[in-house]
């Protein structure tokens, strides 16, 4: 199911409550231009619409290149959209960690024995506007799987995972639909199959295919 308004809203149409945090603060002057000229330079053309959800995950696909970061940066600005990323922990030290943040950084400590997954569900329920952005290959090589991530802390969280995309091939890239998650993952997983066709990758042979672990081991089975 498509969200057509979930400004204020969670699926099943009843208000959200109000959590006190908010992760949407606009971009300043600075990135919004410098935003705008790199995307100039690199030929960029922007498609899609600003997502009308103020909580969500962003898919960022397809990941083959560390410069899919800038660029997505970059559209985000133009959009206006300030998303959040996760990163190693290590990225956060001194001199750079006060400007990671300001940029959205948000750090992962991955020698702590604690549920990722758990930890960012929580997290949303303490925001009111909260764009997290995850590339599911979890790496730039190709994979055999998406991780699952992205997907079950959209569906235990209550919010839409919205679609953005970068098409090197075409020099075009943006945001699309919001999805929903329902109780059949491989049919929420064709939905975001159909809209990543055609779209291409800096490294066009490094492209992972969009498919889950949990299709293949659950086969259709609906998702807990």
């Amino acid at each position: 199911m498509m969200a057509e308004n979930a400004d204020s809203e969670s699926r099943s149409g009843a208000p959200n409550p109000r959590r006190g945090k908010d992760a949407s603060k606009p971009y300043g002057i600075f990135l919004r231009s410098l935003g705008w000229i790199l995307l100039k330079l690199g030929g960029w053309k922007v498609t899609g619409e600003r997502p009308k959800a103020r909580r969500m995950v962003v898919v960022a696909a397809p990941h083959t290149s560390n410069w899919d970061f800038v660029w997505v940066l970059a559209f985000a600005t133009h959009y206006q959209l300030r998303i959040s990323w996760l990163g190693k922990h290590t990225l956060f030290k001194a001199p750079f960690g006060g400007f990671m943040r300001w940029l959205g950084g948000i750090p992962v400590y991955r020698h702590a024995k604690t549920n990722l997954v758990d930890e960012l569900v929580t997290t949303y329920g303490e925001y009111d506007a909260l764009a997290l952005t995850i590339p599911p290959e979890g790496t730039r090589g190709q994979a055999e799987y998406w991780k699952s991530g992205f997907y079950h802390i959209a569906r235990r969280a209550d919010v839409p995972i919205l679609l953005s995309y970068l098409c090197y091939e075409q020099k075009i890239g943006g945001f699309g639909p919001e999805v929903w998650t329902s109780d059949d993952v491989c049919a929420d997983m064709d939905k975001i199959r159909d809209f990543y066709v055609g779209k291409v990758g800096k490294r066009a042979e490094q492209n992972s295919r969009i498919r889950l672990r949990e299709e293949d081991e659950s086969d259709s089975t609906p998702v807990q």
